[in-house]
């Protein structure tokens, strides 16, 4: 009787993620033709960069994209170079940040404005605004790096067609950075990444585990659309790098209140964790437990 081996499952590949990384992208970008224009095929510094070179390599690019999608080979040579769509990275569209305020210079404001509250009333709030975290130090804070797209014409002119963190029209619409949202799939690898990572035998066996998984995938929901697809195409790594991080972190912390736990325990004589007790560093130690060898008979 021949033996039938079960069909291999399919846990998660990098195709799956950067696709499903680029929908969630798409849904904080405004495009001419949503349909057409979202799918980029290179991605450039600047616009100065769209050239001979750059456009074969686009054709190139989206004729072993269309190979893969539908199952049969596409001739690179017969790609026009108008539908061509080109991804730059540009800052140009996201407002500036404000200005970094000193603490101290924060506080004595405060309480200058407090003073001054019932003489002068105003409305500027921009005064008191502290730092925030950017990615770029001049710009305001953004989740993923914003990008423009762009098609060229037939005689190899570019023009805009899409806008990342905008919504409404390309001409007349805004700057928005919290219309969009994570989609559900991207979401559920997180979980899986999370889940199975958390699986590993140097990790399975703390009892904070929970905590472990929760804080890896609050961070994967913070880092998670800032991967950028010009500098890597392997985002699996990129995730994992960030979940062993915040295991680390946990871990860290736990080891730190576990050490202050034993040392009170130590101050007050009692006998602290198994752990501090098996440790080098417990012997010698007051109020901790001494290891001695039996004397030779």
């Amino acid at each position: 009787m021949a033996t039938t081996t079960s069909p291999r499952v399919n846990y998660l590949n990098n195709r799956d993620i950067l696709k499903e990384i680029h929908l969630s992208k798409n849904t904080y970008c405004s495009f001419l033709d949503p349909v057409l224009d979202h799918q980029f095929d290179i991605i450039l510094p600047a616009v100065s960069k769209i050239n001979q070179r750059t456009v074969a390599e686009a054709r190139r690019n989206r004729a072993a994209r269309l190979t893969r999608e539908t199952g049969s080979p596409v001739n690179e040579k017969l790609i026009p170079n108008t539908d061509l769509v080109f991804r730059i990275s540009t800052w140009e569209h996201i407002p500036m940040a404000p200005k970094k305020v000193p603490k101290t210079s924060a506080k004595k404001k405060k309480v200058e404005d407090i003073l001054e509250l019932l003489e002068n009333v105003t409305d500027e709030v921009d005064d008191v605004i502290i730092d925030e975290p950017v990615l770029d130090p001049s710009h305001v804070r953004v989740n993923f790096p914003p990008f423009f797209h762009y098609r060229i014409t037939d005689h190899k002119v570019p023009y805009l067609v899409g806008k990342s963190h905008w919504r409404g029209d390309l001409e007349t619409g805004e700057y928005s950075r919290d219309h969009g949202n994570m989609t559900r799939k991207l979401a559920t690898m997180f979980m899986k990444l999370c889940e199975r990572y958390a699986t590993r035998s140097n990790w399975r066996g703390y009892t904070y585990n929970e905590e472990m998984r929760g804080q890896a995938l609050l961070q994967l929901s913070q880092i998670g659309l800032q991967f950028d697809e010009s500098k890597s195409q392997n985002p699996f790594a990129y995730y994992t790098a960030a979940i062993t991080n915040s295991f680390t972190r946990v871990l860290n912390i736990e080891k730190k209140n576990q050490n202050i736990r034993d040392d009170i325990l130590e101050m007050n004589g009692l006998n602290p964790s198994w752990t501090r007790q098996n440790s080098n560093s417990a012997i010698h130690q007051p109020g901790s437990v001494v290891i001695t060898t039996p004397d030779v008979i």
